[in-house]
């Protein structure tokens, strides 16, 4: 899969980030909170990223 850095709050490796992939999809690096109360499917997670960081994407027309 290629991936390719759309969006993200800092220039280090380990920041939240969006990243759109060669399938049309989108990847979301973030936090993996815990303190959610919902029931995930054992395949699926949830990542929390700041509002800014769509807030960015959507400003620099990359979403």
């Amino acid at each position: 899969m290629k991936v390719t850095v759309l969006a993200t709050s800092c220039d280090k490796k380990d920041c939240p980030t969006i990243y759109k992939t060669d399938r049309d999809t989108l990847l979301v690096q973030g936090e993996t909170p815990a303190d959610h109360g919902l029931q995930i499917p054992a395949h699926e997670t949830l990542v929390e990223i700041p509002l800014e960081l769509l807030q960015k994407a959507i400003r620099d027309n990359v979403i």
